[in-house]
């Protein structure tokens, strides 16, 4: 049951502390306060809840504010309660009307925040964040209509006065031509780039995902063997046995391709016997389901599709399948092929990402590798719908310079780096060109940059969320706090600059 809280945003004279004192005004957790939305936050937590049956749910401030506390400061759901208890800054960014020094919540509820708040909404929060508008206020652009004839507001932070206002969606019919045709210019630049954030995971191999699903079977007979007839043994085989089988493998030095599949031949042989002998003891209790922990029931469910897969793949000689599982934990994690050193393959969520005047915007999520190429489109239109224009460039990689991307761009009016399509001009243009790629290469840096900065600073280069939808959600705010984070510094930078002009030029008087 949730009601929601009208009470508003306090002002930092009536938070009360215990201790005394005033919070300041240039405090970060102060200026972030100011920066969410937080009306818009607390309608995507209501249709999670429900208004009338149910117990009174935390309030969707406290439950988005510790989401979003725990990637800016890159702290575990353990570490966030305690700074939560401890900060009365945070407590603020909470809007609490005063300091509490009891634990707000208890930590397991970390997981059901993330839950509450799927990766679509927290993209859209982070527009408003990096744009100062909501999205569904931004107009809505059918991509089958002509470009030319469409009448285009200007971009987003271009408007002032009158104008703003103006347009919301109509266009004005006593603008002149000169008026139309500048707003169907092209401004901005949009940087593209794809990258993965690893899951927290071991490196999987076939001999270690083996043994662990035989373990987990081996568990399972455990478990039923008090509640059925003894007849025979607890398991058709040694489990000693197959322990060393692993280990054989596991410990030696050189791992030749004989060993290997030697070793996965052993393991599958043991697995389809203690799966019969499972299914052998649960057709003779009825609700063996009840007996399992929740976590031994995941897994079970799990392991019939890996034994599928390495069956198949050691019958076949090969060591790739569709939809390969690596991970018991996290089913749903698929190795990436990137190609890049030192490790050519990464194991987590493909993020596909866009970068507009330093904001890092997140265009797709996919825990399947896909081609970043063909959603050059979609990242253009989706341009057009938060600033009401189209970029007069597109920065990005050779893979999205393709004839079907160049063409699209050529129509657009939209410059995509790289070589142009046709054969190559005199040597004047062509010195003109190169270096127009190395231009636009230098700027295609600052994407690099900031995958960097969220790896490195803000924890991108492994998630610990073990869910499907908290990982995501996990992502996203990630890129939610680096835009925080830098919408907050270039505010400090502008109002230090405003505090120098004031400075000087404000008349010196010297002394009589």
């Amino acid at each position: 049951m949730y009601h929601r809280d009208d009470s508003g945003q306090l002002t930092m004279e009536e938070f009360f502390q215990p201790f005394g004192g005033r919070l300041r005004k240039d405090n970060r957790w102060v200026c972030l306060a100011g920066i969410m939305p937080w009306e818009y936050i607390e309608d995507i937590y209501a249709k999670n809840l429900s208004e009338e049956t149910g117990r009174p749910a935390i309030s969707s401030r406290i439950a988005f504010g510790a989401i979003f506390i725990k990637e800016f400061c890159r702290l575990t759901d353990e570490g966030t309660v305690q700074e939560l208890q401890e900060n009365s800054y945070m407590q603020y960014f909470l809007g609490l009307h005063e300091f509490q020094t009891e634990p707000l919540f208890d930590p397991s509820m970390m997981v059901h925040f993330r839950k509450r708040f799927p990766v679509e909404e927290v993209a859209k929060i982070n527009e408003y964040v990096c744009t100062g508008k909501w999205p569904e206020e931004q107009r809505n652009v059918d991509r089958n209509d002509n470009p030319e004839d469409r009448d285009e507001p200007p971009c987003a932070g271009k408007e002032t006065g009158s104008k703003a206002s103006a347009h919301k969606g109509k266009a004005n019919p006593n603008a002149s031509k000169k008026k139309k045709a500048r707003r169907k210019k092209n401004r901005g630049k949009l940087i593209l780039d794809a990258t993965v954030a690893p899951a927290d995971i071991r490196y999987p191999t076939d001999i270690d995902l083996l043994n662990r699903s035989r373990e987990h079977l081996e568990k399972a007979v455990d478990i039923l063997w008090p509640h059925v007839t003894h007849t025979s043994h607890k398991l058709p085989y040694s489990a000693k046995k197959a322990r060393k089988s692993y280990l054989k493998l596991a410990k030696s030095k050189k791992w030749t391709r004989a060993n290997c599949r030697r070793a996965i031949g052993e393991q599958l042989r043991y697995i389809e016997l203690v799966s019969k002998q499972l299914r052998k003891f649960s057709s003779q209790v009825p609700d063996h389901e009840t007996l399992f922990p929740r976590w031994l029931r995941d897994r079970l469910a799990v392991i019939p599709v890996v034994y599928r897969q390495q069956k198949m793949m050691y019958d076949n000689g090969t060591h790739t399948c569709e939809g390969r599982i690596v991970s018991l934990e996290q089913p749903h994690v698929r190795p990436i092929q990137r190609g890049k050193r030192p490790n050519p393959t990464e194991f987590g969520q493909k993020l596909h990402l866009s970068v507009v005047d330093g904001y890092t915007y997140l265009e797709q999520t996919s825990w399947s590798n896909f081609n970043e190429g063909s959603d050059l489109e979609a990242a253009v239109e989706d341009y057009f719908r938060k600033f009401g224009c189209y970029p007069s460039a597109v920065l990005a990689d050779r893979i999205y310079q393709t004839r079907r991307n160049k063409m699209f761009c050529t129509q657009l009016g939209i410059r995509l780096s790289g070589l142009p399509l046709g054969r190559r001009k005199a040597s004047e243009t062509d010195t003109k060109i190169k270096r127009q790629i190395y231009r636009d290469a230098c700027e295609r840096n600052a994407i690099e940059g900031r995958n960097g900065n969220a790896k490195r600073r803000f924890g991108l280069d492994r998630l610990f969320s073990k869910l499907d939808e908290t990982a995501k959600t996990e992502a996203a705010l990630i890129i939610l706090a680096m835009n925080a984070s830098l919408r907050l510094v270039r505010w400090l930078a502008l109002f230090f600059r405003s505090l120098l002009s004031l400075f000087l030029y404000v008349p010196f008087f010297s002394r009589p």
